[in-house]
């Protein structure tokens, strides 16, 4: 991301997960959200869970509020995949919407989510096939455009989600995945107004 954005793409996707702890390189994600977004206006929001194949760490449960017991129980009312399968699911729907058009839309996304998503694939010896190049994907990291747009961090020190929810009047997420991705875009659009002097309206539409 080279500038500010004054127009949003007509495709855009929320993403985000919650996971067991915060080392992408040992740590699994324990659910994964999608929000999608077109011309501005929310379209649908997916949410699916993994069981994880460690513990999730005490630090991780008091932030998502997730627990095995409680990611079995979701089994009732939402899909629940073994690791690997998971990571599967999670990467066939990237693709898809990579395929489409999208822009994937998220928080610390690339260092984060995708790395972990990553990481995982490889600890299990997946077939590439079973992988996603991140370098392909568009991204638009909410936290890294919000760097460009205040480069001051004496201004605004602290740039998490939750942080940029609060700051651009946007309902928080919850540290839920699908919430949490949803309100990545929702942060995204108001940076884009506030890019534009408040103007609304402005999505980059095919011609």
């Amino acid at each position: 991301m080279a500038k500010t954005m004054t127009r949003t793409p007509e495709l855009l996707v929320g993403f985000d997960t919650e996971t067991t702890g915060l080392d992408v390189k040992t740590e699994r994600a324990i659910s994964y959200g999608f929000s999608v977004y077109r011309y501005g206006q929310h379209v649908s929001t997916e949410q699916f869970y993994v069981l994880p194949d460690r513990e999730i760490s005490e630090g991780a449960r008091r932030v998502h509020g997730l627990s095995r017991e409680l990611i079995e129980a979701k089994r009732e009312s939402a899909e629940v995949f073994e690791v690997g399968a998971g990571a599967r699911c999670a990467v066939e729907r990237l693709r898809r919407f990579h395929e489409a058009g999208a822009f994937i839309v998220g928080a610390n996304v690339v260092r984060f989510d995708l790395a972990m998503l990553g990481w995982t694939l490889a600890s299990l010896g997946d077939a590439d096939g079973n992988h996603i190049d991140i370098a392909s994907l568009r991204i638009i990291d909410v936290i890294e455009h919000d760097l460009l747009m205040e480069p001051s961090r004496a201004v605004r020190p602290r740039r998490s989600l939750t942080n940029l929810c609060r700051y651009y009047g946007v309902a928080v997420g919850g540290h839920d995945a699908a919430s949490d991705a949803r309100a990545s875009v929702e942060v995204l659009l108001e940076q884009v107004v506030r890019n534009n002097d408040g103007q609304r309206e402005l999505w980059t539409r095919p011609r």
